[in-house]
């Protein structure tokens, strides 16, 4: 039974030393120290590994386990007594020497290692005292020289080296006291040689720290806190069962008949309990507390904590709200609380909960509360508060705060050193101490959270604003639409008192009329559904030119239509090619007098089809054509939109013409609207092939 323990607790220590090992080759820079280091856990790691080996052929106390375990000790002590000769250069006093101490220790180890070796070989004095009184020297060495690089080492940099200390010190220490009691009784204590496996490995993780600490010898290794954290959880956990599986052996060894049905309900009773521990966000909470406090000089992994907030930030999920709260609360281990922003009406109103509901009232931007977060932009600890409000000059704390469940923490979230709002934070799992490093940590993910608050609200008005702008744009486009309406029924209006009598003046305007209010319902349409949605197709170009032109008969001068080449068809929305078409026949007809003339011409150019608008009106100078013409809601005209001429060449754009303009001032303008023929590309190529 003892043997099968010893196997299993020299492996755990192989396993240890053998993963620093690997730690510290894959991090070494070349530092004589690190080289040092890294080969006293490969020597330890060998040492382990024999005596499994030899345990498990009933010859533990083998020749090669002997001397493994003497370069062991001297591995050991000479990282110890390089460091104690290297480190901290800068401080002279009760430094050790080079030449005379290091020989010194030098020639002790020599002997001992001689007086170890003759015992092993059958050279031994009496009952085996010189072999015992070797180790037992080579274990008083390594104190002495823990001792001395502790003491010699400055306060200040004490923390980190105190970890290594402890744990090679334990390791002399332990032998020490194995090779005394080996010693006084003339026999090896089984149950203290199987335990020396253990006490080994519990030495590592304090190495390790003490190289995560990075003092001059370090080899540069950084042993991160979630890394920790994990194998603390795991070696407690095996403890835990360790202690429970033997605890079983014995309620089965000695409980009679009774004595399997307990074993089996104390393991299982022991298992569930330990994933509950596991599984507990208090004791987590404590554990990862414990570890900062205790093998870190700052609290907080900062890089983790930094990569961590913006994780979950950044995330998709839960409202952004909702992923600051968490965000900031993990910080803390504050298990739920509430964001407070603004709500435009000169107050502040919760937005946002994790893990609670609470209602309170609004907190208003001149009350107490806001104005001295603003103006200290402090984190508010509640507890120290009531303990000492003198700290908080001119802060009073308002009635829902005080009913808030556990409030303990206040973080003020400040943007362009405005306060965009706050957090209120429970009162943590654990005991957490709030030092200076944790209120400027809060601040500084205060001021991050609120810029992405801030981000998001801007893009939500931006969306707004959008929204508006595109009922905005198809508003606008709808009003152009009636007003060209509007301004040809009154044209027709002011020629009926005139016309009346006139057959062919009562068809036109029955015409008119017609088209007039297929026109409004087509517009009323629009308001319910978006541009995207016209659907394109084949269209015939002299029968989109002639309802165009038959829209606006109503007007003087009347557009003459000239076909000269029949039978072209376009890809596009038939309705939407004739109001952008409409709108350049419309300009020309407001621009061009009574007595002028207006032409519309429609020919074929090169696979195209061309629809040419020509009038003799007022015409452009190329600095309106250039500056003006195509920007919208620029217009000469007193009733004008300026909206027309942007429509037109967007939409010919998007169905892949052209559109150019000529014009000079007072010789009249002309349009010309470039559109492929429908089919002419796919005709090309076959007439090619």
């Amino acid at each position: 039974m003892l043997a099968a323990i010893a196997v299993a607790s020299y492996s755990i220590a192989a396993c240890a030393f053998l993963l620093l090992f690997i730690l510290l080759l894959l991090k070494w820079r070349g530092r004589r120290h690190g080289a040092v280091l890294t080969f006293a856990c490969f020597v330890t790691a060998l040492w382990a590994i024999s005596i499994v080996y030899f345990t498990k052929q009933g010859v533990p106390a083998a020749l090669p386990v002997g001397i493994l375990e003497m370069l062991r000790n001297a591995m050991w002590s000479a990282f110890l007594l390089g460091v104690v000769n290297a480190s901290f250069p800068t401080h002279t006093v009760m430094r050790l020497k080079i030449s005379k101490p290091t020989a010194s220790y030098a020639s002790i180890y020599m002997l001992l290692i001689i007086a170890a070796v003759l015992s092993y070989a059958g050279f031994d004095f009496v009952d085996g005292i010189a072999g015992s009184m070797s180790f037992i020297g080579m274990a008083v060495v390594g104190m002495i020289l823990t001792e001395q690089l502790f003491r010699n080492t400055p306060g200040k940099a004490r923390w980190g080296i105190k970890y290594a200390c402890l744990g090679i010190g334990g390791l002399f220490a332990y032998d020490f006291y194995f090779y005394v009691d080996a010693l006084l009784f003339r026999r090896v204590n089984v149950e203290i040689w199987t335990a020396r496996g253990f006490i080994n490995a519990f030495a590592v993780p304090l190495i390790a720290v003490s190289a995560a600490r990075n003092p001059e010898w370090s080899v540069g290794i950084a042993v991160s806190r979630r890394i920790l954290f994990h194998s603390a959880t795991l070696f407690g956990s095996a403890i835990y069962l360790l202690v429970v599986a033997a605890a079983g052996y014995y309620l089965r060894f000695f409980g009679g008949d009774w004595g399997t049905v307990l074993q089996v309900t104390l393991l299982v009773s022991a298992i569930v309990l330990l994933i509950a521990v596991l599984f507990s966000g208090t004791f987590r909470s404590w554990l990862k507390v414990s570890i900062s406090k205790h093998f870190y000089n700052y609290g907080y992994d900062y890089r983790e904590e930094w990569l961590n907030f913006i994780r979950t930030l950044s995330v998709e999920g839960p409202q952004l709200g909702e992923r600051v709260v968490r965000a900031i609360a993990h910080l803390v281990e504050s298990p739920k609380g509430i964001l407070y922003t603004s709500n435009g009406a000169e107050q502040y109103v919760a937005t946002a909960e994790w893990n609670l509901t609470f209602r309170s009232d609004p907190e208003d931007t001149d009350s107490a509360l806001c104005i001295f977060l603003k103006r200290k932009q402090w984190v508010i600890d509640l507890q120290e508060f009531d303990a000492d409000p003198a700290k908080y000059d001119g802060l009073v704390i308002p009635e829902w705060l005080r009913n808030f469940p556990q409030a303990w923490l206040v973080v003020p979230l400040i943007e362009n050193d405005d306060l965009f709002g706050f957090v209120v934070l429970a009162k943590s799992r654990s005991k957490i101490t709030l030092n200076w490093e944790v209120t400027d940590l809060l601040k500084i993910v205060g001021k991050q959270a609120a810029s992405y608050l801030a981000r998001q609200e801007s893009a939500n008005a931006l969306a707004v604003a959008r929204q508006f702008e595109t009922f905005n744009r198809m508003s606008t486009f709808v009003v152009h639409d009636l007003k060209n309406l509007v301004s040809q029924l009154a044209l027709l209006l002011a020629n009926a008192e005139k016309h009346k009598e006139s057959p062919e003046f009562q068809k036109d305007m029955l015409e008119t009329i017609d088209h007039a209010v297929h026109k409004m319902r087509g517009l009323l349409q629009k308001f319910n559904r978006d541009f995207s949605t016209e659907r394109s197709g084949r269209v015939l170009l002299e029968n989109v030119l002639e309802r165009a032109i038959a829209s606006k008969s109503g007007g003087e001068p009347r557009p003459h239509l000239d076909i000269r080449a029949s039978g072209m068809a376009v890809s596009g929305n038939s309705s939407r090619l004739e109001r952008v078409i409409g709108h350049l026949i419309q300009n020309a007809i407001e621009a061009t007098p009574r007595e002028g003339r207006i032409d519309v011409r429609l020919m074929e150019d090169a696979g195209n089809a061309v629809v040419e608008i020509a009038d003799t009106g007022k015409g452009m100078n190329d600095q309106f054509i250039r500056g003006r013409l195509f920007k919208p809601f620029e217009s000469t005209k007193s009733a004008g939109m300026g909206i027309g001429v942007f429509e037109t060449r967007e939409y010919i754009l998007q169905i892949g013409g052209r559109l150019e303009v000529s014009s000079r001032p007072s010789e009249g303008t002309t349009f010309r609207v470039s559109l492929p023929l429908y089919g002419y590309e796919e005709d090309k190529m076959l007439s090619t092939t």
